[in-house]
């Protein structure tokens, strides 16, 4: 096997680095091809979740192989990767971990942090509307801050640390939606559709024989690291930021236009404006290229957007949906 590329963090040429990291991310997606069939968007909008050093929320009906790009992502990143099965009765301190009381020979006793499964630089968190208010809650500080709060004492999480949760689309018992400040932690919505026809074809043949196909390492944590640092380096141009603001600030019932405005009760924050700043740097950086576009903000205004704004009561009279009005403000762009 050839040895795996790596990326050369002290590198001074911007221009050497991005073309190092693209043949490594060329290395990255040729062997989750191996596993993941098909689902070339998903992939991307995962791939540059990590590179900005964001959290994804992965939407989409069961069977669809969202557990299973999770598992291959942590596996080819050379990432430690845990899992939460969210559940109603998952309490906060399955995640976050707790302290018990120790007694030693001597009969002191004293109380010991074990840390949860939070503790680790991938966690997948599956289906998380599945898990109560308050044990959804335990992921903010995390995923915002990088640390816990566990007695007062501050616990630092391990660098880098991404939270990819996955969610069912379907109305069903015994889920809770999530709060609309959790929604704004995750970088992308990544909805995860049905794979087309020749996908699921080469999918069919690939995993009903004895093969048993395992992703195989091409980066390392620190290679990831490295990487997220170089995606804030890449310049964007004065046009780009224009557009990114305008199409923002084009969402928000203050600034929007009438029409828009008339059916959007929340729009995106500041937080939506950073986000699709440094997704569409990596974005440029997966295809190669030295500087983002205006094509790029438009490829990643949905999944930075249909998550951070809601549409008003007059809106859904009228039929209007999330997805619709997204469409209405990238008109002006396309």
């Amino acid at each position: 096997m050839a040895p795996v590329p790596s990326l050369n963090p002290a590198s001074a040429d911007l221009v050497a680095e991005v073309d190092a990291l693209g043949r490594i991310l060329a290395l990255v997606r040729s062997r989750i091809g191996e596993i993941i069939f098909g689902q070339r968007e998903v992939i991307e909008q995962a791939l540059i979740t990590l590179l900005c050093g964001g959290h994804a929320l992965l939407i989409g009906v069961p069977g669809l192989a969202k557990t299973r790009l999770v598992e291959t992502l942590g596996a080819i990143l050379g990432l430690d990767e845990k899992r939460i099965q969210c559940t109603p009765d998952l309490m906060p301190a399955d995640i976050l971990g707790s302290e018990v009381l120790e007694e030693s020979e001597s009969g002191r006793r004293s109380f010991r942090f074990i840390p949860g499964p939070v503790f680790c630089q991938l966690l997948m968190a599956d289906e998380i509307n599945r898990a109560s208010p308050r044990t959804q809650s335990a992921l903010l500080q995390a995923m915002q801050e990088g640390r816990v709060s566990i007695a007062g004492q501050y616990y630092p999480l391990p660098q880098p640390f991404h939270v990819l949760a996955t969610q069912n689309p379907l109305e069903q018992e015994g889920t809770y939606p999530l709060p609309e400040a959790q929604f704004d932690r995750f970088l992308l919505q990544i909805d995860v559709d049905y794979p087309d026809r020749e996908a699921e074809h080469e999918m069919l043949i690939a995993t009903t024989g004895i093969a048993d196909n395992r992703p195989r390492p091409a980066m390392s944590a620190a290679d990831l690291l490295a990487a997220q640092r170089l995606v804030r380096r890449i310049p964007v141009g004065e046009s780009v930021i224009d557009a990114i603001l305008t199409l923002v600030r084009s969402g928000r019932p203050g600034t929007a236009d009438e029409r828009i405005a008339r059916h959007v009760s929340w729009g995106p924050g500041p937080r939506a404006s950073q986000a699709l700043m440094l997704a569409c740097r990596a974005r440029a950086l997966l295809d190669g290229r030295y500087s983002p576009s205006i094509d790029d903000v438009v490829a990643l205004a949905p999944p930075v957007l249909r998550h951070r704004m809601a549409v008003s009561f007059a809106g859904r009279g009228e039929g209007v949906t999330v997805a619709r009005v997204i469409d209405e403000i990238l008109a002006p762009f396309r």
